[in-house]
């Protein structure tokens, strides 16, 4: 079985298409997180294991980064702090985390302390691809001209959504806000840029 939530043309490579993927079962959802959970716990003294979370990780983190500071050489610079962090983690306990919600959780964090700092340096549009060399000018300028018509938090949503995967639960966790709250922000957030895109 798989699942399509494909919403709207933006060019094949999209940040705001979630490509189709089959579902995973419960089984393989344990697995995937007893392992990023193991590879969070050994990446401070194995560059194996940093290494494999750089690889599964790195377009998510700038993802994220890049949809709170807007700024792309500024999220560039979020994806290497976030994981020089994860090799500096104390308080990481892999029977209760839930390894991928807290490398995004660091990355949301890493991110806002940039755009503060670097505040009157960030842009509001940026004509460059999510770190990926291989997508076109227009997505680009597509994405981001879409993503503009949102307010920070529903940004972060369809972000952590669409591109990240989460599911509401984990966002709602990331966010420390009600699931129902960030449903209803997401839901918003996706007819906004429906409409913003002529599709409603």
């Amino acid at each position: 079985m798989t699942a399509d939530t494909k919403l709207f043309h933006g060019g094949d490579t999209a940040i705001i298409f979630s490509h189709t993927q089959p579902i995973a079962d419960d089984m393989e959802i344990s697995q995937q997180c007893n392992e990023v959970n193991d590879l969070i716990i050994s990446c401070k003294t194995s560059k194996e294991s940093l290494s494999k979370l750089y690889t599964m990780f790195k377009r998510s983190v700038f993802a994220i980064a890049f949809s709170i500071t807007g700024d792309y050489h500024l999220s560039e610079d979020c994806v290497a702090e976030t994981f020089v962090r994860l090799t500096q983690v104390k308080r990481f306990s892999a029977k209760n985390g839930d390894g991928r919600g807290f490398i995004f959780t660091v990355a949301r964090n890493v991110a806002f302390e940039q755009r503060r700092r670097y505040r009157k340096n960030c842009v509001n549009l940026v004509i460059q691809s999510y770190g990926d060399a291989d997508k076109t000018v227009e997505d680009s300028i597509f994405i981001n001209q879409l993503l503009k018509n949102l307010n920070d938090k529903q940004r972060q949503i369809v972000v952590l959504k669409c591109y990240s995967g989460l599911t509401f639960k984990e966002i709602a966790v990331i966010m420390k806000s009600p699931e129902s709250t960030i449903k209803s922000k997401y839901q918003k957030a996706i007819n906004i840029l429906k409409s913003k895109a002529g599709v409603i």
